[in-house]
């Protein structure tokens, strides 16, 4: 059994960081969760079981030591917690803010499924890293030698910032191509302020700056460089674009103004948080205030789009989705939250079309849950003669995102793609079918989570640097 202030859940309860009333919440762009107190974190903490085999780090992407620095939490030995936080996670303050913990480490919890309550996982995590930074204790990347070699990394997002990261850790020069003007890729642009601040992702992309990562920003490949001169220029290029090709509605009226992507929504919306002139918020067309807004899908990009819709002042917000809330695939804890502000959710439904030239309304099918398909889930059937208009001013499509077709875009025939577009890499490596050349994240996995893309970024950048190893090994024969 393990000693010290630990096994404390029999008489400890589970406690979240205090959340702000949804009334002032909804009125800012301010992160919801307030920070643990260093008591609170460490009583907190110390509920953990230390139990001998811990689902929660078995159920992490990233295969976090949870159990260890827990423990370190609760023995106030925090600046060790951050050092074995940090060892395994590029960007552990980040992850303890936007990652599903109740579909991962918390959800998986041992004394969760006893009755206990699960550990508050993620929040410690934010706590322990917050402390580290206010402390000063996270410090510049500093490598004990300098390589000649160069690695092209073309996407700021979290799998190229790992793989930045943990290259220039190792001496490996180290440029990153992106086409927005700043550094973050979907944690800057895509996700917004109350979940995850934009300081928090800025103070990382500086200290990636300080470290040696030289950033080539508003940068579009195959238009400002040819791929091709890209290969020439570094000994190794990886592919980190993420998939940001919107799906799309195959319906009557989908053309209608009025009907926007949740990409260029929450890319507007998170541009005013940096003070940016915005066209298209400024004009009304990506800004809610004043609306009825429908936005159309069930996943963490639904969830974000409704409750950004909220703070900019919506006069009504749902969101339509064609299962049941045990069967959506966003974050049950980022439903709460959006209802909590006012947020209302349509189960069971589909769009059908839309009215209006300029979209007044949503042509809303009433579904039920039929057989399930071949992957267990229960596939959605139209209720005949049950259809009805929702009324709308602002229609936000959040129905997942596709890869570009880089083969054509970049004019590169010979870099193979599988049947869904994505980029075809080895597991774990990333190696692609063209040598030399690597692919991580979302552009190979689809879309998934902040946690993987972080994962692929730091396995994949380890595989880098064994082929530059081996190389330089030969030339040195």
């Amino acid at each position: 059994m393990a000693k010290g202030p630990m096994l404390k859940f029999v008489t400890v309860d589970r406690a979240m960081p205090e959340k702000r009333p949804p009334n002032l919440r909804k009125e800012d762009f301010n992160e919801i969760y307030g920070e643990y107190a260093k008591a609170k974190a460490e009583e907190q903490a110390s509920r953990c079981s230390q139990c001998g085999v811990p689902y929660c780090q078995s159920h992490c992407p990233l295969h976090n030591n949870i159990p260890d620095w827990l423990r370190l939490t609760a023995e106030n030995r925090l600046q060790e917690a951050y050092e074995v936080s940090q060892a395994t996670n590029t960007f552990p303050e980040i992850c303890g803010r936007i990652c599903p913990q109740d579909r991962l480490c918390e959800g998986n919890c041992v004394i969760e499924q006893s009755g206990h309550g699960t550990v508050t996982i993620g929040s410690v995590e934010k706590y322990i890293t917050d402390t580290a930074w206010e402390e000063g204790w996270v410090q510049p990347i500093t490598a004990a030698s300098e390589r000649s070699e160069s690695v092209g990394i073309i996407g700021a997002g979290p799998s190229g910032l790992a793989a930045a990261d943990f290259l220039r850790r190792q001496g490996v020069q180290v440029t990153v191509y992106d086409r927005h003007d700043r550094a973050g890729g979907l944690l800057t642009y895509g996700i917004p302020g109350f979940k995850l601040e934009k300081d928090v992702v800025m103070r990382r992309i500086e200290q990636l700056e300080q470290g040696g990562v030289e950033f080539v920003m508003n940068c579009n490949i195959g238009d400002h460089i040819s791929f091709e001169d890209l290969r020439a220029k570094h000994n190794a290029v990886l592919i980190a674009t993420g998939v940001y090709k919107s799906r799309e509605l195959q319906t009557p009226g989908s053309g209608a103004e009025g009907i926007v992507r949740a990409i260029d929504y929450l890319t507007a919306s998170n541009r005013k948080s940096f003070g940016d002139d915005v066209a298209e918020f400024d004009s009304g067309e990506l800004n809610a205030e004043g609306k009825r807004v429908v936005v159309i899908g069930g996943g963490d990009t639904a969830m974000d789009c409704v409750r950004t819709a909220i703070r900019q002042g919506a006069e009504s917000v749902k969101c339509l989705y064609r299962r049941d809330r045990a069967n959506m695939p966003g974050s049950q804890r980022e439903t709460q939250n959006a209802e909590e502000e006012g947020v209302e959710f349509v189960w069971l439904t589909a769009p059908k079309g839309f009215t209006g030239d300029k979209v007044d309304g949503v042509m809303v099918q009433k579904m039920r849950l039929g057989a399930p398909d071949a992957t267990g889930r229960q596939m959605p059937e139209v209720i005949e003669g049950a259809d009805y208009v929702e009324g709308a001013d602002l229609v936000i499509k959040a129905l997942g995102f596709e890869p570009e077709e880089l083969p054509t875009l970049w004019n590169q025939p010979e870099l193979e793609v599988t049947r869904w577009g994505t980029v075809k890499a080895e597991f774990e490596t990333g190696r692609t079918s063209l040598p030399g050349v690597y692919a991580v994240g979302d552009i190979v996995r689809g879309a998934s989570l902040v946690v993987w893309a972080i994962r692929d970024g730091r396995d994949c950048a380890a595989a880098i640097l064994n082929d530059l190893n081996a190389t330089a090994s030969v030339a040195a024969e």
